[in-house]
This record gives C-alpha cells, sequence and structure tokens, in this order.
C-alpha cells in the first residue's frame, strides 16, 4: 500500500519540529539541522518540490535571551521568536548554499490564508517560488500573531500549506519514532498504518513536556485529520534518522502512514473547511444531516434546530448534529439575527456548492 500510495510523489511538504532543530540547551543544533537539510536537498535535487516549515523560532531564541523554560508573557514569547527567526534563517540560508540551493522565508497568519485572495496569492506565491527550484521556509508570524502564538502550532501550519498547494505528501518529522500505541509500556509499538482517525487512535496520543514545543502528538492528530481529508497522505517519523525521507519515498515501513480518503477536495472545499475560525454553529436534525450527507443536498432552513453565536451572511459555519458532533463547515446565506428571527428569503440557508462534509 505504501509503494503504491506513494510511487508518484513529486511535491512534498516537510514540517521539522522544535525538539528535532534544538539541543540540550535549546540552541540550534547544527549538526542535526545539517543532516536534515542534506535530506530535503536531495529530494530537492532529484526534482521534487519540497516546501519546508519550520518551529524552532522560539526555542532558538530562548538560548539567545537566556531562558530555560517557555517564557509565559506574550511579549517575551514574541521577542524571543523575533530573535530566534533571523538566527533560524540565517543557519538555513548557509547550510541549503552548500548544496547551491535557494531557500525564500515565508512568514504566515491564520488570516493570510482565511480570506480567499489572500488564500490565493499565498498560493501563487508558492508554487512560483518552486517553479524557481527554490526551496520556501515557512514559518508562524510568532513575532506580531498573538492568536498563533498563544493556541497555534506547526503541524497545524504544515497541514494547512499542503492543503493549499495542495501537495503529494506532508512528513512530520518529529522526536518519536511515529505514532505509538501502548507508550511508555514494555509493550509499545509504532502503528505502521492508519486509515481512520477514530476515538481508539485519539487515545493513544497526548500532548508534550518540551519547554520549547507546542502541541506533542495529539496536534499531530489534528493536522492528520486535514490533510487526509483533502486527499494528502500524511506520514509522521523520527527526524533523527539519516535516511528517514528516503526510506519513506521507497515504500519502506517508516513511521506512521495516515491513508488520505479517496476523492481529493477542490481547492474551493478545502478552504471553506480548514481555513476558517467558523464565527458560529448551526444545529441540525437528524433528516436534514442525512440529506447532507448521504444525498449530497443543500441545507434547507427547516432542517435547523437553532444557530449558536453571532455572524453575519457570508461566513463559514460549524454544522453539528443535535448531540453537537461537528460533520460539515459551510457558508451561511443568513446572519444570525435572521435565523434567530425565521426571516428567510431563499430557499437554501448553505448551498451545496459553499458545503464541505467533513
Amino acid at each position: 500500500m505504501r509503494s503504491e500510495l506513494l510511487k508518484n510523489v513529486s511535491r512534498i511538504v516537510v514540517k521539522l519540529g522544535t525538539g528535532v532543530l534544538t539541543d540540550s540547551r535549546k540552541q540550534p543544533d547544527l549538526a542535526q539541522m545539517e543532516q536534515l537539510v542534506a535530506q530535503i536537498a536531495a529530494q530537492r535535487l532529484a526534482g521534487r518540490e519540497v516546501v519546508l516549515v519550520t518551529s524552532g523560532a522560539v526555542g532558538s531564541g530562548m538560548g539567545a535571551l537566556g531562558y530555560k523554560k517557555r517564557p509565559t508573557e506574550l511579549a517575551e514569547q514574541q521577542a524571543c521568536a523575533a530573535v530566534g527567526q533571523s538566527r533560524l534563517m540565517a543557519t538555513y540560508e548557509t547550510l541549503f548554499a552548500k548544496h547551491n540551493l535557494h531557500v525564500a522565508q515565508v512568514l504566515l497568519t491564520h488570516e493570510d490564508l482565511q480570506g480567499h485572495e489572500r488564500h490565493l496569492n499565498a498560493r501563487n506565491t508558492l508554487v512560483t517560488l518552486l517553479k524557481h527550484r527554490v526551496i520556501p521556509i515557512i514559518n508562524e508570524n510568532d513575532a506580531i500573531s498573538f492568536t498563533e502564538l498563544k493556541f497555534g502550532d506547526n503541524d497545524k501550519l504544515s497541514a494547512l500549506v499542503a492543503s493549499l498547494l495542495p501537495a503529494d505528501l506532508l512528513v512530520i518529522l518529529t522526536t518519536v519514532d511515529g505514532v505509538i500505541e501502548n507508550f511508555g509500556k514494555p509493550d509499545a509499538r509504532v502503528i505502521p498504518t492508519i486509515e481512520q482517525i477514530d476515538a481508539a487512535v485519539e487515545s493513544q496520543v497526548g500532548g508534550t513536556d518540551s519547554e520549547t514545543a507546542v502541541g506533542g502528538m495529539t496536534s499531530k492528530i489534528q493536522a492528520a485529520k486535514i490533510v487526509i481529508r483533502s486527499g494528502v497522505p500524511l506520514v509522521i517519523a523520527s527526524g533523527h534518522k539519516n535516511n528517514v525521507l528516503a526510506n519513506i519515498l521507497a515504500g519502506e515501513e517508516e513511521g506512521t502512514l495516515f491513508i488520505p480518503q479517496a476523492t481529493r477536495l477542490q481547492g474551493r472545499k478545502r478552504w471553506i473547511a480548514f481555513f476558517h475560525h467558523p464565527k458560529g454553529t448551526l444545529f441540525v436534525d437528524d433528516g436534514a444531516k442525512k440529506a447532507l450527507r448521504e444525498n449530497g443536498k443543500s441545507l434547507l432552513p427547516p432542517g435547523v434546530a437553532r444557530c449558536e453565536g453571532e455572524f453575519i451572511t457570508g461566513e463559514v459555519l460549524r454544522i453539528c448534529d443535535l448531540d453537537g458532533t461537528e460533520f460539515a463547515r459551510g457558508i451561511c446565506n443568513y446572519s444570525s439575527d435572521a435565523i434567530k428571527s425565521r426571516q428567510f428569503t431563499t430557499t437554501e440557508m448553505v448551498h451545496r456548492d459553499d458545503l464541505v462534509i467533513l
């Protein structure tokens, strides 16, 4: 299955976590970065397009500013990011230059990918850089982005970038060998393949105790949900192995492979599904849920039991069943005020073309 799924990969997004980029002193681990860059360069020189999503700015800045633990004050985090990002890029530029490759810094916030015009501009920039054989190096703009720095993580960012392009493969390199079943126990083992993310899979993962990182395996599972619904396979593997990328692309059993859904979402549907902070929620009855999921229908006003949140016409909303389980997202044709007052002027509350089943 791996060989078949990965045999024609030509565009890869590689995410490097803080844990594989910095040493015990919270400084950039130059030897480790050099071997990772060599692996990425080998894929680029073999003809594959590679986008690098990197963590490590805050961690690198912590070392430079003398912090032993990730600071809790927002301004201190942002200062670490500002200092660390420039050091990080200087290191990458030097290391990739040894392979005669150019790099480009791309700093993003969620707002850059949420608005449709900026979303398309970001994609066009990345595609143009790749056309010129440049390796885009992407990070959150942590020096100014307070929402993302507090709640975001680069696992999600890498998934959004893979969905944005779209890529043929996302590889998240971390400090462990993959998703571990029975972690910390004598019978612990790497789960080689995950075809569906269910409660059993989510029960195997947790957060992180790292002083420089955020998220842990929990955030990687959330990233997996984005890419597999987008039709992009994901491999989570160890960034400390010298040939990990080559092994993955050769179809070897390396890390944990998440199998994507068979049908890749179109670009606009991916944008609706994953690139917004939904402003509200529509709760629909069982009949409407079935019509949406099984029959490909639009959401009509009679199927909506209630709504939550304050939103205007044209905003993306969560669509949940009566138990509160989200199963779709869509662009609503009504404001929250109109829905609550039952003032309907068109047939569809959410048109099928503006709706995505998750």
